[in-house]
């Protein structure tokens, strides 16, 4: 049976960190601001693009299963960020921020997640991937295809109670299924391909629908199923969502998958890789010239940029820094204020990070529409 683990290290609240094609306010508003329902309270919204967040009896509700995946080795954080913050992005094409209110999965539990998550087998019968068949050759061996399972949960408020209006499901799939052939052995790769793993992962969501349907509550209500492609464990980017579907309130089966064109590069391209667009990547080759030439103290200028067909939607920038004076990392900001404007692709959101060895120096975005950007040097004592 191979072994399933939750990351503790992701524990941060998704609902409010910016998807990389959605790049606005990332912080909670504070709960002052908030609206009270009954004995629950709303965090209020930092701005239209976020949704608002449940607060009972005092808490946030946490996720009854986050962060439950199958063993990956090392894995790749890339994937387990876009994945949660991707499936934000496609919830809003269906549920608008302005009307439902989110709620970390609450029908999902730790056990039942792991269970579906691994393979079939005589004890466990829920498993939504293969049975072994013995094999441990790369191309003749059952791979694992779900490599985690998430559930986003969509409120609606009317006369001071919240009612669960919808729901989103997101199935994850490997391209690469890494494993070993003794306990302690070296790794080894099976590598699924685009067509394979969409046609297992649409077959599995399903199977995920009818059970979600059994669940008290959740047959009448719309439940969104989406499927993102994981990246690889070397990968510099994470993956990408690929299709998803809306089902009405009390349909069992999926009728109708969308497909999403959705790509993530890494500036600079690396090799046997290509941009959407040339513009972009030539423009962050001038921005990052332009701040190695100007700073020497510079250990790397890298970015991750999301496309939406050839349309770049949304950029992270991380600067990589050997600073140890305030007064460089202040004045270090502040030219980077004016270069990104001048040199990054505009009318897109864009964050850039800068760090050091002893963890962020300062931080700068720029939201959707605007020019200039917002900054925040974070002080060394």
């Amino acid at each position: 049976m191979k072994r399933l683990r939750t990351f503790i290290a992701l524990a941060a609240v998704p609902l409010f960190l910016a998807a990389c094609g959605n790049l606005s306010s990332s912080s909670m508003s504070g709960t002052s601001g908030g609206s009270k329902s009954g004995g629950t309270q709303l965090t209020g919204q930092s701005n239209d693009g976020d949704y608002e967040g449940v607060i009972k009896s005092g808490h946030y509700q946490t996720s009854k299963s986050r962060g439950v995946t199958n063993s990956q080795d090392s894995g790749n954080t890339y994937n387990l960020k876009s994945f949660e913050n991707g499936m934000l992005t496609v919830s809003k094409k269906i549920f608008s921020t302005k009307k439902y209110v989110f709620e970390e999965g609450q029908h999902l539990s730790t056990s039942t997640v792991q269970n579906w998550l691994d393979r079939q087998s005589k004890s466990n019968t829920t498993g939504l991937n293969p049975k072994s068949n013995g094999s441990t050759s790369a191309t003749k061996r059952n791979p694992i295809y779900i490599q985690a399972l998430e559930e986003q949960d969509y409120m609606t408020q009317k006369n001071n109670k919240l009612t669960l209006s919808g729901m989103t499901i997101g199935i994850a799939v490997n391209s690469v299924d890494y494993y070993k052939k003794t306990q302690y052995g070296a790794t080894f790769e099976t590598k699924i391909t685009k067509a394979e793993g969409e046609a297992y992962a649409k077959k599995a969501a399903d199977t995920v629908l009818a059970r979600m349907r059994k669940k008290s509550g959740l047959k009448n209500i719309p439940i969104v199923i989406a499927i993102y492609r994981q990246a690889s464990n070397d990968s510099l980017v994470g993956g990408n969502f690929i299709a998803y579907s809306e089902n009405k309130a009390g349909t069992a089966k999926v009728n109708k998958w969308n497909a999403l064109g959705e790509k993530s590069v890494t500036f600079p391209v690396q090799s046997g890789s290509s941009s959407p667009n040339s513009n972009d990547a030539s423009s962050f080759s001038n921005f990052k010239s332009e701040v190695e030439n100007f700073f020497p103290n510079l250990s790397g200028v890298t970015a991750q940029a999301h496309y939406s067909g050839n349309t770049l939607t949304g950029m992270h920038v991380n600067i990589t820094t050997q600073f140890y004076s305030q007064t460089e990392i202040i004045s270090f900001t502040q030219y980077l204020q004016t270069t990104a404007q001048k040199y990054l692709p505009s009318s897109v959101p864009i964050d850039i990070t800068v760090s050091s060895t002893d963890g962020v120096q300062s931080f700068l975005n720029r939201a959707s529409g605007e020019k200039k950007f917002s900054s925040h040097v974070f002080n060394s004592y």
